[in-house]
């Protein structure tokens, strides 16, 4: 990682943050140091800024560049359960701390190095960072995954994730006590001060709805089994967090608790957010034919939630 320190002088006054950076680094493209900013990379007299921050004279501008990831992401022999392959279609489980594809921070290690080396052909569509990737989930989410093979894949499986045709469902453990049937629709967007998070108040966001399909209330938690049909990033857990009930385990959206009684002890040992993948069902893009997959509860999940249910009261 690299970093620069710029001070604003007063020709650059007025200056938007991206465009003062792009004619100072020039080896950078002003998209690839958008992103980069937006990754919560740079400051401004000492606080975190955005692209379009405005500057002063005298400002100090300080932004770390990271290290280029490889043109091409290489294969990797990583443990990534393949639930189903043929030649149109992969479907994985993800492990939950595995990123997706690469990016800044991230050129190996990823689910893109693993798919190269379990499959025998990925989808262009995505381009060289993102081959066969439809969908994403992040990083301490664990579970299923479908991945196109082939160009004609990917745009029929996109297709269906943009008409809401597949359906996702999943796992979680929330504070408080919520009840099966709820529907939260609020629109989710990039938040204005945190880039890293999400929000149902930003200005510029997406329609979102998530629907409550079972729930089981355990002494100041309740397991969830949570359907979406819109994908956006971080979607469940914000809409969770926004009704007051987070995830428990999510340090991001206020999931971390450090009191609480001896029956919910066990999710001190959480080092991510109790979300779980465990169902996907979607057309075959060739086939046509509609296919369903589950995945049970990954081990350290269950462990946690054995754990509740044996200290639960009759």
């Amino acid at each position: 990682m690299e970093r620069h320190e710029f001070t604003v002088d007063a020709d650059s006054a007025g200056l938007r943050l991206d465009v003062y950076l792009a004619g100072l680094l020039p080896q950078h493209s002003r998209s690839q140091l958008q992103r980069i900013i937006k990754d919560g990379a740079a400051a401004v007299a000492g606080r975190p800024a955005r692209p379009n921050s405005t500057l002063k004279a005298g400002d100090l501008v300080t932004i770390d560049i990271p290290d280029a990831a490889p043109a091409t992401p290489a294969a990797q022999d990583l443990d990534l359960p393949v639930v189903y392959q043929d030649a149109d279609v992969i479907v994985v489980d993800k492990p939950a701390g595995m990123v997706v594809h690469p990016a800044a921070g991230h050129a190996e290690g990823t689910l893109v190095n693993a798919l190269l080396f379990h499959a025998d052909n990925l989808s262009g569509v995505g381009g060289e960072q993102r081959p066969g990737i439809v969908h994403r989930l992040d990083r301490g989410t664990s579970g299923l995954m479908v991945v196109a093979k082939n160009d004609a894949a990917h745009r029929e499986l996109a297709r269906q994730f943009h008409d809401r045709e597949v359906e996702k469902e999943y796992v979680a453990l929330a504070w408080g006590e919520v009840h099966a049937g709820r529907r939260i629709d609020l629109p989710v967007g990039r938040d204005p001060v945190h880039r890293e998070k999400m929000s149902t108040r930003a200005r510029r966001s997406r329609t979102a709805v998530t629907r409550i399909t079972a729930a089981r209330e355990m002494r100041g938690v309740t397991l969830l089994h949570v359907a979406i049909a819109t994908g956006r990033t971080h979607q469940i857990r914000v809409h969770l967090s926004a009704i007051g009930h987070p995830i428990v385990g999510d340090a991001t959206y206020g999931g971390v608790r450090h009191r609480m009684p001896g029956a919910l002890r066990a999710v001190e040992r959480l080092e991510r957010p109790f979300l779980h993948a465990a169902r996907i069902a979607f057309t075959h893009p060739r086939e046509g034919t509609r296919m369903e997959f589950t995945s049970p509860l990954p081990d350290d999940l269950q462990g946690i939630l054995d754990e509740i249910m044996e200290r639960e009261e009759p």
